[in-house]
């Protein structure tokens, strides 16, 4: 028998292919517009918040659109429209919502942040200053496949369809073809992608690397872990714990210069709501903007580089990290979704000096949970909104969120009064409130100049002299003209408590809770202003200031200042310094022992190294950025590789060993069981 062999017609096979493939795309046009406008929602959010381009972001994503897309297959095609617009409003809203965020908080939503929902009432004009139309573009993707799906309908495009459609073969496909996806995307991941994916403590590397999709239902995933993760995980944890503490508790017993300086004496902590160290010795038309704090930096210890640790969680980031020592949790935030756990606090270390332990806010007990967590972290008292006459919006002392700076003031110096008289010594937070985003109380704060005086020549050649706006009607301005009523309430502050007494045998702690979140554009206007233009001077210029990323991340330093009325201990302190640094300097200096806190005593011999949440490290050396896998130095000496490498461990084991004594209430639970230090390195 004659074998016949059939030879390959390539011109046959091309004209089989398109017309497979016109027929493909003549009977999806549906899928492939949702497929094609959600994808393009997701390069836009990704391009206006972690910025760049890169295609494995979008491959990533491409995968969750067609695996969710393949289930409108099980539709019939005339239902399959609300089906993709329902997915394509939810993100194309989900987009707004990250954008706006984004712009806000340098980071994405999560669904941890539902529990928290209840305090944007609070904060909603800081909200709505950072709305603009541009947010508002991506409602043109659902607008467009409206359109689309119109005329289709009017073509009986859906009618057709069904004729030749078969659902479930088409979903078959579309998922096998998501899969297939999935297993080549999984082989361009690097072990540090998949760890920092698991982690999600860096949101902006999980968005720039997977996507805002895949970033997503990993959130939901990981929003969970307070349910879950009791479950999970716990024994590496634990062991991370013990091994860590065991080694780390013997270095903290070293004494320095510092050690029982204050011991016994009271101390009150001033949280100065939103300012930031670049305010300190600014001037504006030769005018200080806070003459008060530039005066309390001589006079006291003053860490011109102290840096806040926060997450989502704002000033509670900063109130938690600041009385425990311990990082912000990675999900959610510890004051809301963590706050039954056990914490070794500085208020628990003063209560078992002996000291009164309280707290004063002039805003809502609930508000960031402080009700329940302030308890939780051993305050004896929490004098809260109710504790204060607080009057309607209209009145002159009320400002921002609620009771204006000045008035609490005033109204908790008798309070203080008494507890000095009957409860001494004492240890006590006061958290101020006017200086709150979004810094637009303009009329009720005091004058102050942001414009800028100058003189030119003009056409007839004489000199006149001139008022430019340089900083009025802007969020800098606005925000400078804040800050400089904040200090004048707190110079109003040290006079009443020198007044009554209340400096006497007391130290006194201020400091920044978190940066202003002013935009970059915001300082490249403070710094580069040329009156003549009106706008910023050529980037050319030898006096131009550069801001770029690294710049302005290093502008989000706070004041911090430890003062006393003898002025005694002064000095500018240049060590980079953490909030989680506060709790061991302040052990030190009052003479009690700290078990837990992941910072060091910033007078003691270690290295001064400063995590941050996101895994960006700072030391005095280099700023390390997470993100990126690059570094900027401070130091003309060489940096090596190994150095670096150091800084990635730590900061992983930090957070890591942080994020399993919140999660797993590892203090209560494994706190009697460190043992001895295994680890061959120390």
């Amino acid at each position: 028998m004659k074998r016949i062999i059939k030879k390959f017609n390539f011109k046959e096979f091309i004209k089989n292919f398109k017309g497979n493939f016109n027929k493909y795309i003549s009977t999806n046009i549906l899928f492939l517009s949702y497929a094609f406008l959600t994808l393009i929602v997701e390069i836009i959010v990704r391009s206006v918040t972690v910025g760049g381009f890169s295609f494995k972001p979008i491959i990533a994503d491409l995968i969750v659109i067609i695996i969710i897309g393949s289930f409108g297959y099980l539709f019939k095609p005339k239902y399959q429209f609300r089906y993709f617009f329902a997915w394509l409003m939810f993100w194309t809203c989900l987009a707004i919502g990250n954008t706006i965020y984004y712009q806000f908080f340098k980071s994405f939503l999560s669904v941890n942040l539902l529990s928290t929902a209840s305090m944007v009432g609070e904060v909603n004009d800081s909200l709505f200053e950072k709305l603009h139309f541009y947010q508002f573009l991506y409602l043109i993707a659902p607008i467009i496949f409206v359109y689309i799906h119109k005329k289709l309908y009017k073509r009986n495009y859906y009618f057709d369809v069904e004729k030749v459609e078969k659902g479930k073969k088409m979903f078959v496909y579309n998922v096998t073809s998501g899969a297939l996806l999935i297993i080549l995307f999984f082989f361009t991941l690097t072990a540090t992608d998949l760890s920092r994916f698991v982690k999600q403590w860096n949101r902006e590397y999980v968005v720039g690397t997977f996507g805002i999709y895949v970033y997503t239902f990993n959130d939901l995933v990981q929003s969970i872990q307070p349910k879950i993760n009791t479950l999970f995980g716990y024994d590496e944890a634990a062991a991370n714990f013990r091994e860590y503490y065991a080694c780390e508790w013997e270095e903290k017993t070293v004494k320095n210069k510092y050690t029982n300086v204050f011991k016994g004496k009271n101390v009150l902590f001033i949280h100065a709501e939103s300012i930031q160290n670049f305010l300190i010795d600014l001037k504006i038309e030769g005018k200080e903007v806070t003459p008060n704090l530039n005066k309390l930096t001589k006079e006291g210890l003053y860490f011109s580089k102290f840096y806040p640790q926060i997450s989502i969680g704002t000033s509670s980031d900063t109130e938690f990290t600041l009385h425990t020592g311990l990082m912000p949790s990675s999900s959610g935030t510890v004051f809301v979704n963590y706050y039954d756990r056990t914490y070794a606090s500085m208020p628990k270390y003063f209560s078992d000096e002996g000291y009164y332990t309280f707290s004063m806010h002039a805003n809502n007990a609930d508000y960031w949970n402080r009700k329940i967590m302030h308890a939780n972290l051993c305050y004896n008292d929490f004098y809260a909104k109710d504790s204060y006459v607080v009057p309607d919006e209209s009145d002159p002392d009320y400002i921002g969120l609620g009771l204006s700076d000045k008035s609490f003031f005033k109204q908790i110096i008798p309070i203080l009064k008494d507890i000095k008289n009957k409860k001494s010594p004492f240890f006590g937070t006061i958290i101020t409130l006017t200086n709150h985003s979004p810094f637009n109380d303009l009329e009720k704060y005091d004058e102050f100049k942001v414009t800028m005086d100058y003189s030119y020549v003009n056409d007839d050649g004489e000199k006149v002299k001139a008022e430019a706006r340089y900083l009025e009607e802007t969020s800098m301005g606005n925000y400078v003209r804040s800050a400089h009523y904040a200090d004048a309430a707190l110079g109003e502050l040290f006079d009443s408590l020198k007044v009554n007494g209340l400096l006497e045998n007391t130290v006194i702690v201020i400091y920044g809770d978190h940066e202003a979140r002013l935009s970059k554009k915001q300082f490249e206007r403070l710094y580069n202003y040329d009156p003549l233009t009106d706008s910023n001077i050529d980037k050319e210029s030898e006096d131009y200031i550069s801001m770029d990323n690294y710049a302005y991340d290093l502008l989000k330093n706070t004041p911090l200042i430890i003062w006393t009325a003898d002025k005694k201990y002064k000095g500018e302190i240049s060590d980079v310094m953490g909030m989680y640094d506060v709790l061991p300097t302040i052990a030190n200096m009052f003479g009690f022992k700290e078990k837990y806190a992941l910072g060091n005593d910033i007078f003691s011999k270690n290295e001064k190294i400063v995590v941050f949440p996101n895994g960006n490290v700072l030391t005095n050396k280099v700023y390390y950025s997470n993100l990126h896998d690059e570094y900027i130095t401070f130091t003309n000496e060489p940096i090596e590789s190994d150095y670096i490498d150091r800084l990635k461990k730590h900061s992983e084991n930090i957070l890591e060993v942080s994020n399993g004594i919140i999660v797993h209430d590892l203090i209560k639970s494994e706190g009697e069981n460190v043992g001895e230090c295994t680890d061959e390195e120390e």
